[in-house]
């Protein structure tokens, strides 16, 4: 081997023979059973997938962390027998690439398929164990033609269906937007007011499957963060439909509000419904400033999101319902924090114990009635107090009949008096509502409906699937191109032959990425899956961050289950266990121009002036003028404080790239990015190969001969006794996928090495058990740093005496019987300050380890600062000498 560690020319040759030998392809084999009473993994499949990336041109470091996790568990998973499947896929479609197409005149199919090669050939650098057969595109018209069967089956099931649903309009570009392109009610590219309209869509019925999408969260290995999530998105909720009767143009009418809370009923001060009610429609007809303020409503984004964070705003209507117990009238106001979509589009009001309606009253100087007290507390209408919002060990006050009631009997009671009334019904509901998937955009999947005058919509026969979208457009941001292409619009009918045109709404990405991990099961499969899939299903292992924890989550779950009921699948759930990595951090450095806007400088760019602790004291741009620090956030285009992976690889490797991701924090934590982090994980690789090289000649000699168990000098058997030790925890470390403490393990590993070499003979018993030692740690680290151990373990011939290269080396097994010593080490404290360690034989007498510890160096150095006054010894732990 050569003397200096050079990993860019070992990390390319040995990537080309992984590629040319296909060492990763993976086959679908039987399971092996077991010959021991306790189930063995070997032979099983383990199916570990990271969630697959948008095809944006380059990698970013959480990419880099995302796949290292993945890698690293399925490295292990082989060594521990099993048969293992890590894909890759491109999450392809998307209005990104229509932007791009916008910005550099390139077609959105040419600019995705590049990013495609480029991103390839750097996640092929990182040394991935991906087994590239299996490789889908969601832009493939192989892929999308089950996008659009499976949509044709859910439309025949019921599951899909059309309705007219509420959109963001841009009147000047003609389009439909996306929530995200509304920016303070205009639209993101004309800047044109955004208006709402109400246009025919396809939804999928995930409605239908809230209750098995609910209860089947208990049962999955995922964080309880994630099903916490999904469980508030779904939001089941059993209450009261409340009627507050009205009168209008001389009709009876009841303005239905949904509610948890009947037991704060008689605190209500005033109802307030959506600006696209149909009250607030008839309310405005003769009044201008209600038609003004609805208008404004309309400009806004549509989501949840964008209404939960937007200022909260409401005009008066003049026009009273009646409240359902009192008889008194409560004023209606139209609010645009109300959602037409959500319940029936009303709320009633009680500022007293909701603290939006609270901000809310006091903004309009509306009536703050409390119908809860607590005990020893008093209700203040000036400022909002988190318990004023709970049912806890209250009861009620100012509510007539119900006084007195606690909160819990109050609302059986009031439910049931609106009950008998018929003004009132129990009800459970959702917050969850169906999934809309039309897109008015170009770059998706084409929805296979045909449109014909005299037929009405009608499906694409599936003998004519795929729909292929045409790949030479050009959007230009005034709407979807493929309304004036008239090659994809113009038609036939399929049912009477008559000229008819194709829908242009095209699926919503999401449906894309619902599925893509049974594809990879069977990527040539001539149906949508086959038998393989339910060898691979369900998946062991699925990575990904924590922001696609309830749509692309939700919407996977959804999708397996009809797969399921439509007997396309044997599984109801995708993925056995899931691990959300946390996101890569790093600092933002920026200068602010006299109108307060900000330019951002990429921090590899900046001098930095540091303290004798490393904190910055002044950075400075390339001009000499200094920057201000804006804190750590996440890596970021928009931020400039983006790492490039492949300038890490370039500079330090692969193997250097991973261990710092991997070493750094935990993997469900924030990582800081580190520069001299870099660098530290750089010299424990060339630490690692300097001791092979160092020791190679004496390593090798060592083949062949097992390290004896038995008799050996005791610093090779507490040589033995560390690593086995080590393995352990390192064993304990993997299963919790805890790799930060794996590396760190690796790490004293070998600091034991270098130290027991630096002290040790060449006897020949000694080299052999280095040479175990030493296979240990390079098998440890295999998983996280492949090229370099892969390459010591060939270096050394490891792969002779173990008779396969690391690819399939067996996962070292800890030798319990090397944990076994005749001696224990003890703490030695003087005065509670520790001064060293003693070491005694296990059984030794208090006597024998008093006297030990009283003539220890340690102790004799400052023996004479006083007499002994006693000495504590704790068995097995610490011995302290009191003066």
């Amino acid at each position: 081997m050569q003397e200096k560690y050079c990993p860019t020319e070992l990390e390319s040759a040995l990537q080309q023979y992984w590629d040319e030998h296909q060492v990763y392809l993976a086959s679908e084999k039987p399971i092996e059973a077991s010959d021991t009473a306790k189930p063995s993994q070997k032979g099983q499949k383990f199916y570990c997938v990271s969630m697959l990336p948008y095809p944006s041109g380059a990698l970013h470091m959480g990419h880099v962390r995302n796949y290292a996790l993945n890698d690293a568990m399925a490295r292990q998973a082989r060594m521990q027998g099993r048969n293992v499947l890590m894909p890759m896929g491109w999450d392809a479609f998307g209005m990104p690439a229509e932007n791009a197409a916008i910005a550099h005149g390139v077609s959105p199919a040419k600019w995705t398929y590049a990013n495609i090669a480029s991103m390839k050939k750097q996640m092929q650098s990182l040394g991935l164990a991906i087994d590239w057969s299996r490789e889908v595109a969601t832009c493939d018209p192989q892929y999308y033609k089950w996008n659009q069967w499976f949509f044709l089956k859910m439309l025949k099931a019921g599951i899909a269906y059309k309705k007219t649903g509420e959109v963001n309009w841009d009147p000047v570009d003609q389009t439909v937007l996306a929530n995200e392109q509304v920016i303070d009610g205009r639209g993101w590219r004309s800047g044109a007011l955004v208006e709402k309209r109400q246009i025919p869509m396809y939804y999928l019925r995930i409605t239908q499957y809230a209750d098995a999408l609910l209860e089947e969260l208990d049962g999955l290995g995922w964080p309880d963060r994630v099903k916490a999530m999904q469980r508030n998105w779904m939001g089941k909720s059993t209450g009261v439909n409340v009627c507050f009767p009205y009168e209008l143009e001389g009709e009876s009418k009841q303005l239905r509000v949904f509610t948890t809370r009947p037991d704060t009923l008689l605190g209500v001060t005033f109802c307030a419904i959506a600006a696209t009610h149909p009250l607030a429609t008839h309310l405005a007809k003769n009044n201008p400033p209600l038609q003004a303020f609805i208008e404004t409503c309309r400009q806004t984004g549509t989501a949840e999101a964008d209404i939960a964070t937007q200022d909260k705003k409401g005009m008066a209507t003049g026009f009273c319902v009646t409240h359902p117990l009192t008889g008194k009238p409560i004023e209606v106001w139209v609010g645009n924090y109300v959602l037409m979509h959500y319940g029936e589009g009303a709320v009633m009001g009680v500022p007293a114990h909701d603290e939006r309606d609270f901000a809310f009253a006091q903004k309009y100087s509306l009536e703050i009635k409390p119908v809860i007290a607590w005990p020893d507390s008093e209700y203040s209408t000036e400022v909002w107090s988190e318990h004023y919002g709970s049912q806890e060990g209250g009861s009620c006050i100012n509510s007539g009949s119900y006084d007195g009631l606690s909160c819990a009997k109050a609302c059986e009671a009031i439910t049931e008096d609106l009950v008998a009334r018929g003004l009132g019904e129990k009800k459970t509901t959702w917050r969850l509502r169906d999934w809309g998937i039309s897109r008015q955009r170009y770059w998706g999947t084409p929805i296979p409906i045909i449109h014909c005058a005299t037929c009405g919509d009608v499906p694409v026969p599936e003998e004519d699937l795929p729909v292929v979208l045409p790949d030479n457009l050009m959007p230009d941001g005034s709407g979807n191109p493929l309304a004036q292409c008239a090659d994809f619009i113009h038609c036939t009918c399929p049912q009477c032959g008559a000229p008819a045109r194709r829908e242009t709404d095209t699926m919503d990405t999401f449906v894309d990425s619902s599925w893509y991990f049974m594809r990879y099961t069977c990527p040539d499969a001539t149906q949508m899956v086959d038998e393989r899939a339910a060898y691979w299903l369900p998946m062991d292992n699925y990575i990904g961050g924590i922001e696609h924890a309830i749509l692309h989550l939700l919407y996977s779950r959804f999708w397996t289950k009809v797969m399921h009921d439509l007997q396309l699948i044997h599984i109801t759930e995708p993925a056995t266990h899931l691990l959300t990595q946390g996101m890569v951090l790093q600092d933002t450095f920026y200068r602010e121009n006299a109108q307060g806007k900000k330019t951002w400088f990429n921090p590899g760019a900046l001098t930095f002036t540091r303290d004798e602790q490393g904190r910055t004291i002044e950075a400075l741009a390339t001009d000499g003028e200094p920057v201000l620090r804006g804190g750590l956030e996440k890596m970021s285009k928009s931020k400039n404080n983006g790492v490039d992976p492949q300038s890490i690889i370039d500079q330090y490797g692969a193997d250097t790239a991973r261990l710092f991701i991997l070493f750094t924090a935990p993997p469900t934590q924030k990582l800081e990015w580190s520069s001299s982090g870099v660098e530290g994980s750089h010299r424990f690789l060339r630490r690692l190969w300097n001791f092979a090289y160092t020791h190679g000649v004496a390593l090798k000699a060592a083949a062949g001969n097992a390290a004896p168990v038995a008799g050996l000098p005791e610093d090779q058997q507490a040589l033995r006794r560390d690593i086995h030790s080590l393995l352990k925890q390192v064993e304990f470390d993997y299963q919790r996928v805890q790799y930060n403490t794996v590396v760190s393990a690796a790490m004293k590993m070998l600091n034991t090495l270098e130290a027991f070499q630096n002290q040790s003979s060449n006897a020949k018993s000694a080299q052999s058990v280095v040479r175990e030692a030493y296979s240990i740690l390079l098998r440890v680290l295999y998983p996280l740093v492949p090229h370099i151990t892969h390459t010591l373990w060939d270096a050394l011939n490891y792969h002779v005496e173990h008779a396969t290269s690391l690819l399939d080396a067996p996962w070292p097994q800890v030798d319990e019987t090397a944990l076994v010593s005749d001696y224990v080490e003890l703490v030695l404290q003087v005065n509670g300050k520790v001064r060293g360690q003693l070491r005694v034989e296990k059984d030794a007498t208090r006597e024998a380890i008093e006297k030990t510890a009283l003539e220890h160096e340690a102790f004799l150095r400052i023996a004479t600062e006083g007499p002994v006054k006693k000495v504590i010894v704790v068995p097995g732990r610490i011995v302290n000498i009191v003066l």
